[in-house]
């Protein structure tokens, strides 16, 4: 089996859903769902933090990263989630500088939430589509113009690269990452063993302006 190596990024004050939905959708993945138990997921999930120790996320939450921005390996899939710490983190040039490095690496950029707010500083959405949190969009359009900013899909893809809508919105983006790597019915069983429902529309749940 080709397993695909997937990081996701974490920071103070990441939204733990932001991160955490990605890491249980990949984690769970199976190629042949009747032999769950004795076969790992295709992807190999990686936490990684600006630096060594635990990180705080929204609500308190300490986490372990499995790497720093100096060890991390080799990137097959790099997801930046987002959450209040990205207004810090929006002026951390080591970290955009990173992101921006790696971007040129990976085969597949992909942002939940505000994380496209660090996408966009750090210049990969420039003459892209992408969307953010509904709270931010108006933000997002003002920071970025260059930006074509989508408020009606909760995943916008474009090329090699994935943003999505806040929090709950970032498991549908890693399931759509998982039908990009290993196909809809993959998806479809992992969505299901996890009881959650499929996006058979990729439409908002509501208007961003409620």
């Amino acid at each position: 089996m080709i397993r695909h190596r997937a990081g996701i990024l974490i920071f103070p004050d990441v939204e733990v859903l932001d991160f955490c939905g990605p890491y249980e959708v990949f984690s769970l993945t199976r190629l042949h769902e009747e032999r769950r138990r004795e076969e790992p997921s295709p992807f190999e999930v990686l936490l990684i933090a600006e630096r060594e120790g635990p990180v705080t996320a929204t609500g308190g939450l300490r986490v372990l990263p499995d790497h720093r921005l100096t060890t991390c390996p080799p990137l097959d899939i790099l997801v930046v989630p987002g959450g209040w710490g990205t207004r810090t983190e929006i002026d951390n040039e080591r970290l955009l500088a990173w992101i921006a490095e790696r971007s040129r690496q990976v085969k597949t950029l992909a942002s939940v939430c505000t994380g496209s707010m660090l996408l966009g500083q750090a210049g990969l959405l420039d003459g892209r589509k992408a969307t953010t949190h509904w709270q931010s969009l108006d933000r997002m359009r003002k920071a970025f113009p260059s930006v074509a900013v989508d408020d009606a899909q909760r995943v916008v893809e474009d090329g090699h690269i994935l943003t999505s809508a806040g929090i709950s919105a970032g498991i549908d983006l890693a399931l759509a990452v998982v039908t990009r790597y290993c196909g809809k019915e993959v998806a479809r069983a992992t969505a299901r063993h996890m009881e959650y429902p499929f996006p058979e529309s990729n439409r908002r749940g509501f208007s961003p302006v409620q």
